[in-house]
């Protein structure tokens, strides 16, 4: 059975954090692409407020 080129590369591990590598816990949303671990270092310079 052949496998198609744009079948190979699917699921969760194919998207990285932009910043750290990680695979899990990724914020997707809006396009930014980073794990929440690095998201809660950087989200202030992103424009985002910390509510409650």
């Amino acid at each position: 059975m052949q496998v198609k080129p744009e079948e190979k590369f699917k699921g969760k591990g194919t998207r990285k954090c932009r910043i750290c590598g990680a695979s899990r816990a990724l914020i997707r949303e809006h396009g930014i692409y980073i794990c929440k671990r690095c998201f809660r270092e950087v989200a202030k310079d992103l424009n985002f407020k910390k509510y409650g």
